[in-house]
């Protein structure tokens, strides 16, 4: 569904995604929005003062100042630092050129999505830094070498209108294509400008659908008219930073005239439009989040919003005919928690909803969990992990219900709904793994599926070996993780590890692949490389992420720490040689777990991360994390937060590892604060730190391959330097 689509694929990738996985689409995420305030009682006064004392009392509030002249000039003093460290060398400037060379390989897959007969894709390299939207024929596609035809020069466009812009997507209308919304951030941030851009003529719509720069979100209703939520100024934006009021803008007037459409709370945590184009019909509405996993959903029936009575933990994938598509993410009467079902929109628009206008197309069998679902034209594909191994499943309905099919032939390998098209019902998957790269299959009309595009591995995946192994966490839940290494590693203790760890949001860490500069650089040398799939993640479904929220989020951290003691005492490696890396939530999870354990590591890669978990909630978008972390503003889960948050338990006397930390500028999601306040309090508590703030980029830390390409190298040439020597 339109809208809704877009943020949670934001919330699968960039926040998610360990730097080592640089192959992969470097893209952004969300995490949520801040649920209910509490209201906090005469009797908890005495706590309230003393956390706003001790907040008042910080030398650091400073440094939240995002680009105030004194912490851009400490943030200038601590990249130096890092340049002059590191960059210097012709061992530092010949890796960042690897890297880059690799990235920008002509011979990678273009990534391309089916519209409307054609295949569209996004193309960055060294000569298009900022990028080309770009299309070619379907059968084009298909050669070697496809011809393409440029749409829209990134670039140019930025060159011309002197702004660093960023493409962050375009949104076509079905079934012409050839008006679309393209979405432009300046400098990487999740705020962008929407303009309607003509696909035929190639050029924006002169007083079309343009706006400025906000955190919004807009779909088409029709030609004449689309769904936008945006800064519309005093009153709507939400707690969290995000859209309260939807409009219904029709062409012609000014935005600020448009009819209010749906106005939200300011305490809830999001209103997206969305609008749902298919052949067999159309729907719109709202869907509303009281917190980040809980949502209502507003069905517009013609005359008037239909505020549907659904369970609040739901997952909304779309509408397939006369059908609602949705997960729930708890049990609701006969139904079980991760079941995916099938709901008569009649029933929903009239709230009359009982067990028989519900079918059970996919119920949890203790072994398959669903990561996504895709709605076809004809189909539904489900991906699913069974033991944190993709799969997919393809479901057909007919009069006798819906029937399903694996897809085979993909063993030990991570599967991916790739796109799938309502109007045709192409369909495309990726096949890979942590030793292969990327492979891209295509079906049309419930065929085999057929690969199409393949990248040349630019490693031995002989050479190497991929493990996966098991460990009981302090409560004896048993922990998976996988390990790659080379085949003739030895057990001595002293092989350099990087653990990866994220554990949160539900966001799955199945395997992907390294890529031939970490194989040389890391596991050719001795390296090794780990995967946890710790509690908070999505791996085993709703309960495995549930069952590290709030007051239980401890848990994720001891899963975290038994691993690495499973490392060590397997004799894999040691305290010396032991590294661990996260990013956003990740680096929430390095901080806390460095910060409890500074003896079991040696460095920490902590990116653009929560730390401060007092302020987290009052800095940009972090009011969104309250439904994940707990409510820093009442006592009582303060009480749990505090004891983990890494910024409060730094401790005078303490031999902490020497961390990198970096963030960006740019970043108007977790504020770049939390790595600078950690950084500078760490450095006057007489630990020494390795920074760096990328000026742009956003939440992704990066905003092109170059950028991306130097960050990579500076994280390597400080693994070597704390792990290698």
């Amino acid at each position: 569904m339109k809208g809704m689509d877009s943020e949670k694929k934001k919330t699968e990738t960039s926040m998610s995604k360990p730097l080592f996985y640089f192959l992969k689409n470097i893209s952004r995420e969300v995490i949520g929005m801040k649920a209910l305030q509490y209201c906090l009682s005469f009797l908890f006064i005495g706590s309230l003062s003393q956390s706003i004392s001790s907040y008042e009392s910080d030398p650091y509030l400073w440094l939240e100042e995002v680009e105030s002249k004194a912490s851009l000039a400490w943030v200038e003093e601590q990249n130096q630092e890092t340049f002059t460290r590191y960059t210097q060398s012709n061992e530092f400037n010949e890796q960042y050129q690897k890297i880059k060379t690799e990235l920008n390989d002509e011979e990678r897959i273009p990534s391309a999505y089916y519209q409307n007969g054609e295949m569209y894709n996004f193309w960055r390299d060294e000569e298009n830094v900022r990028g080309i939207w770009r299309k070619t024929s379907f059968e084009s596609y298909l050669e070697d070498q496809p011809v393409w035809e440029n749409i829209l020069d990134i670039d140019q466009l930025a060159e011309k209108e002197g702004v660093n812009w960023l493409y962050r997507g375009a949104d076509c209308l079905a079934p012409e294509y050839r008006r679309c919304l393209i979405r432009l951030s300046d400098g990487g941030t999740d705020a962008v400008t929407i303009r309607e851009f003509d696909l035929i003529e190639k050029k924006f719509v002169r007083n079309g659908f343009n706006t400025y720069s906000s955190k919004q979100n807009a779909s088409w209703v029709n030609e004449n008219q689309i769904l936008i939520g945006a800064d519309f100024g005093e009153g709507s934006m939400n707690e969290s930073g995000y859209p309260m009021q939807v409009k219904l803008w029709n062409r012609g007037e000014a935005l600020d005239d448009a009819k209010v459409f749906f106005t939200g709370s300011y305490e809830k945590i999001f209103s997206f439009p969305f609008v749902s184009i298919r052949p067999d019909g159309k729907y719109y509405g709202i869907i509303e989040g009281p917190t980040f996993f809980s949502k209502v959903l507003h069905l517009f029936d013609g005359e008037k919003l239909i505020k549907v009575d659904l369970p609040l933990m739901i997952d909304i994938h779309g509408f397939f005919k006369d059908s609602l598509i949705l997960t729930i993410q708890e049990d609701w009467g006969v139904f079980r928690s991760g079941s995916l079902l099938e709901i008569n929109v009649s029933s929903a628009l009239t709230n009359s909803i009982n067990e028989k206008d519900v079918t059970v197309i996919f119920e949890p069998d203790g072994k398959r969990f669903i990561s996504r679902v895709s709605v076809g034209k004809n189909q539904l594909m489900v991906s699913m992990l069974e033991n944190v191994n993709g799969k997919i499943t393809r479901y057909m309905k007919n009069d006798d219900g819906w029937n399903s099919i694996d897809i085979e032939g993909f063993q030990n390998s991570t599967m991916n709904i790739y796109g799938q098209d309502v109007w045709s019902d192409n369909a495309f998957i990726s096949v890979s793994n942590f030793l292969e790269p990327s492979s891209i299959f295509h079906a049309s009309d419930g065929a085999d599926y057929k690969k199409i595009k393949s990248r040349k591995n630019s490693i031995d995946p002989e050479k190497y070996r991929v493990e996966q192994n098991f460990v009981s966490s302090a409560d004896g839940t048993s922990i998976p993780y996988f390990l790659i290494s080379r085949k003739d590693l030895e057990l001595d203790g002293d092989n350099p590890t990087i653990l990866y760890g994220y554990g949160g949001f539900q966001i799955s860490k199945p395997p992907a692949y390294l890529g031939g500069s970490i194989a040389e650089y890391w596991l050719d040398a001795g390296g090794v490389y780990v995967v946890s799939n710790i509690r908070g993640g999505g791996e085993f479904g709703p309960e495995w992420h549930q069952s590290a929220l709030k007051e239980n989020r401890q848990r994720a951290y001891d899963d975290f720490i038994a691993i690495a003691i499973d490392l060590i005492e397997k004799g894999i490696t040691s305290p010396e040689h032991l590294g661990i890396e996260g990013r956003s939530n990740g680096g929430l999870l390095v901080g806390a777990t460095f910060t409890q354990r500074p003896d079991l590591f040696n460095a920490v890669i902590c990116g653009v991360p929560l730390l401060d978990m007092y302020r987290y909630d009052k800095l940009l978008a972090g009011a969104s994390w309250v439904d994940e972390y707990g409510d820093p503003d009442n006592p009582e889960e303060w009480e749990f937060i505090s004891k983990y948050s890494p910024y409060q338990n730094l401790k005078e006397g303490t031999e902490y590892p020497e961390v990198f930390f970096y963030t960006s500028t740019k970043d108007d999601r977790v504020h770049p604060g939390h790595a600078r306040k950690m950084a500078k309090k760490m450095t006057d508590l007489g630990s020494t730190v390795v920074y760096y703030e990328n000026t742009e980029g956003g939440h992704a830390g990066t905003s092109n391959i170059d950028q991306f390409s130097f960050l990579l190298a500076l994280q390597l040439a400080y693994l070597k330097d704390k792990l290698m020597n």
